[in-house]
């Protein structure tokens, strides 16, 4: 794992820096802010810049961890119940400030119309009633290992997780596909368009607000609904693999994979390929003050199950999603400098 701990010096030159911007700022969803953050990065410590940029462009591990931010637990107030309106008042916006600018340094970060009502910012947290559904707001049910997004073309190069709490220390889960003998893979037919990749359960509308208030928005986020419900009924077939043969990135989610129709090549290299993954599995403890990016090309990602009390002191994460082309999904977004992905 690429590892950096911040030190007593560097919180003590952070902590007025994301104060002054906390007052700037209401919410982290403000676009002032987020259209602003790759600029006001460059205020983070040079050492913390060239660790991002080294994690960006060398690839010298899947996983990337900044530990040691400084958090005030006793000033976070109770684990939200739900994530819905969670970002207005915020007591971690100077912790969500930095954690938004250390992603601004990777990529742009962007949101789904379909995910959370179509915020940059995500709450990771235990919702009651969602306790064994395959969804990151369960806690009996493990949440599998998965690529993020693996259905859908414009899916992130990285997912991004702050830990704000994390009482019973419950482990993210996590392979790198650098720790996979390629070798003993058919790489070859995993290379091949023959797997069906169906869109993941956050996508879907039951889990949204049934209107955001704009009817243009509405209007847009029924379009997205309506075309994820399509490729839930006709799945389209894409490669597990892409990129170079010698060191491929992947792009898998088995739990929402149909395997009706593949060949028998497809599904034993693809099951080859799946008892590598869980043989090379690592847990990753995360702590309060820990940002983890995780390279969604080159890792897969999921959390192992645990009993929420729902009393205000379970674990609580923040979430982002960051792309280093974001031109790619211009044609998903109403304008160039809009971040969201209908």
């Amino acid at each position: 794992m690429h590892h950096l701990t911040l030190t007593p010096a560097d919180n003590a030159a952070l902590t007025p820096m994301l104060s002054d911007l906390a007052r700037a700022y209401k919410t982290i969803e403000e676009p002032g802010l987020i259209r602003r953050a790759p600029v006001l990065a460059r205020l983070l410590p040079t050492h913390v810049l060239e660790f991002l940029e080294e994690y960006r462009l060398g690839e010298p591990s899947a996983l990337c961890l900044i530990s040691g931010l400084e958090i005030e637990l006793e000033q976070l107030g109770p684990t939200p119940p739900h994530w819905r309106n969670s970002q207005y008042d915020s007591p971690a916006l100077p912790q969500e400030i930095f954690f938004l600018l250390c992603g601004s340094v990777l990529g742009d970060v962007f949101g789904w119309a379909t995910q959370q009502d179509g915020r940059i910012m995500h709450d990771v947290l235990p919702i009651e009633g969602h306790e064994h559904y395959e969804i990151g707001s369960n806690s009996l049910q493990h949440l599998s290992w998965h690529t993020e997004d693996a259905f859908h073309p414009c899916r992130g190069d990285y997912v991004a997780l702050m830990c704000l709490k994390n009482p019973d220390l419950v482990e993210t889960v996590a392979c790198d596909a650098g720790d996979l003998d390629w070798s003993a893979l058919d790489v070859e037919a995993l290379f091949e368009s023959e797997f069906t990749q169906m869109p993941d359960n956050s996508h879907r509308p039951e889990n949204a607000s049934e209107s955001t208030g704009d009817p243009v928005v509405d209007r847009l986020r029924r379009r997205s609904f309506a075309l994820i419900q399509s490729w839930n009924d006709d799945p389209v077939k894409r490669p597990v693999l892409f990129g170079d043969r010698t060191d491929p990135y992947m792009a898998l989610d088995p739990y929402h994979m149909k395997t009706d129709g593949w060949s028998e090549r497809s599904l034993g290299a693809f099951q080859a390929l799946c008892d590598q993954i869980e043989a090379h599995m690592q847990d990753v403890r995360l702590r309060p003050g820990d940002c983890l990016f995780v390279d969604n090309f080159r890792a897969v990602h999921g959390r192992k199950s645990f009993r929420a009390r729902y009393d205000g002191s379970d674990r609580w994460l923040k979430r982002l999603n960051i792309t280093r082309n974001l031109r790619g999904s211009r044609a998903w977004r109403p304008a160039a400098d809009d971040r969201i992905i209908y």
